[in-house]
């Protein structure tokens, strides 16, 4: 039964491959690759249920034991963003099948987002840091295709600096694993956990610590992510809504595992570090998502402000901020895929990017307005939508450790989000039309349907916060406690 938890690695990379020999047949491509997103969603929900039974799983390759092969390990924390992942990319191919085009679907647009999906999943559950290595670079091959598809001058500006920072991260993460490898001589997560704690992490481990700590801030958009809002504002709107539900996730779990379970010796180091890092985020977020007019790039600081608010979450350390910032990250996952549809959803309908060119769409538009001001709603954190929950157990958390500088800062940026998004509710969504009846696009049904969908979503996760809970607290309860993962890995063959 463990062998399981490969398929979410091993289904979208096989169906892939087979997509590439099938490229002129693109109905038949939609089909396929929805039914293997949902297929891994289902299997994802297997495995949650069966580690909350049972307790976490480890699948070893080739039936060498824990320290010395290959092995995947499924969590609550990785499971739960392995599962919120495939729904959000299958919900996304979904509004992909109408806004895509033909020409770029049969570039084998299918095949790289399932392998984009496979190096996501990979990284969440590969339980060695080589192969989060290896994971993270299939994950971004995949994206360097998609960030290109359509060929235009902004997307092939931006893919260069996309593409150099990443080649760049990467080398650093090459150098920090061979580092790592040269102290503790291994690098099995749990095995490096128990070899830090024997030696103790004196001034060459934690060196290491904050080298790792700046290759995943990279990855992640956390201070370093002068890339990002060009990145994730050039691509087709169903890849800018995969991106800003999945990429910086990684980096964001890399992080939360790293500094939870191998680099948790030094909190005063590491937290510090990472509360600065987080704040300087969520200023320079807050201060992008209102400079700017243009709506791309208010959602893509949207995205910055979210990982600052995560981080925060991590920076305080106790389990209840943990278990904020586990349930943020599902949350927004969700909610960033949708703002991002959104976004681009409006450009197409209206042919303008800038929210003092366009006016009135409700009026057009009634069902795709009010689902604009759902997820406003639900990314300020408004009761009882999926993002107050998150919110509330990070400001616990703060209080509870005398955080209060942070707490401020994690609730400013709240209204400054909630600020953002009502100037494009009420500058695009309300007041006169600027589209007349002729000029009038119809809304397709393959774009507002994966937009309701996660609208329904955000409401369910935040009235379902109870059932949700339960996984969320073994997610937090096992980041907290490094000896739970580490029994689970290194006590005995599974």
């Amino acid at each position: 039964m463990n062998n399981l938890i490969v398929l979410p690695l091993i289904i979208p990379i096989m169906v892939g491959v087979v997509l590439v020999f099938l490229r002129p047949y693109v109905k038949l491509q939609r089909v396929i690759s929805l039914i293997t997103m949902i297929g891994i969603a289902g299997i994802s929900i297997f495995i949650l249920n069966r580690v909350q039974t049972h307790g976490i799983i480890r699948l070893d390759f080739g039936g060498w034991e824990p320290p010395f092969g290959i092995l995947f390990v499924a969590d609550s924390f990785a499971m739960l963003l392995v599962l919120t992942a495939s729904i959000v990319t299958a919900i996304c191919l979904i509004h992909a099948f109408s806004s895509i085009g033909e020409k770029h679907e049969k570039m084998y647009f299918y095949p790289f987002v399932l392998f984009l999906v496979a190096g996501v999943n990979g990284s969440f559950l590969t339980g060695d840091l080589f192969n989060l290595f290896v994971c993270f670079e299939v994950m971004l091959l995949a994206s360097y295709v998609l960030i290109t598809s359509g060929g235009t001058k902004p997307q092939l500006r931006e893919s260069i600096k996309y593409v150099v920072i990443n080649v760049l991260a990467s080398w650093f993460f090459l150098v920090a694993l061979a580092f790592l490898y040269g102290t503790v001589g291994t690098l099995n997560m749990a095995h490096i956990s128990e070899r830090v704690a024997e030696v103790g992490q004196g001034p060459l481990l934690t060196t290491i610590s904050i080298l790792f700590l700046l290759v995943f801030s990279l990855k992640a958009g956390l201070l370093l992510f002068f890339w990002l809002p060009g990145s994730y504002s050039v691509p087709p709107t169903a890849v800018a809504a995969l991106f800003g539900a999945l990429l910086t996730k990684v980096g964001i779990y890399a992080l939360f595992r790293t500094f939870t379970l191998i680099f948790y010796h030094e909190p005063l180091i590491s937290q510090t570090l990472i509360g600065i890092m987080a704040g300087i985020t969520l200023i320079a977020g807050c201060m992008g998502a209102i400079a700017f007019k243009d709506i791309r790039l208010i959602v893509s600081y949207n995205v910055l402000i979210a990982i600052g608010f995560i981080m925060i979450g991590l920076a305080i350390g106790t389990e209840t901020s943990i278990a904020g910032s586990i349930y943020y990250v599902v949350h927004d996952m969700i909610a960033k895929a949708m703002l991002f549809l959104l976004a681009g959803t409006m450009i197409y309908l209206t042919g303008k990017s800038k929210i003092d060119e366009m006016s009135g769409l409700i009026r057009n538009y009634p069902l795709f307005g009010w689902m604009f001001f759902l997820v406003t709603c639900s990314l300020a954190g408004i009761p009882p939508l999926s993002g107050f929950v998150g919110k509330i157990l990070v400001g616990q958390g703060a209080i509870e450790s005398g955080s209060y500088v942070l707490l401020a800062l994690a609730f400013i940026s709240s209204i400054v989000v909630l600020y953002s998004l009502l100037r494009i509710f009420l500058n695009t969504i309300f007041g006169e039309t600027i589209i007349s009846l002729e000029d009038e696009k119809p809304m397709k049904l393959g774009m507002i349907i994966p937009i309701v969908l996660f609208g329904i979503a955000t409401v369910s996760l935040g009235l379902g916060a109870e059932f949700i809970s339960v996984y969320v607290t073994d997610a937090a309860h096992t980041l907290s406690n490094p000896s739970v993962y580490i029994d689970a890995v290194m006590g005995g063959n599974k």
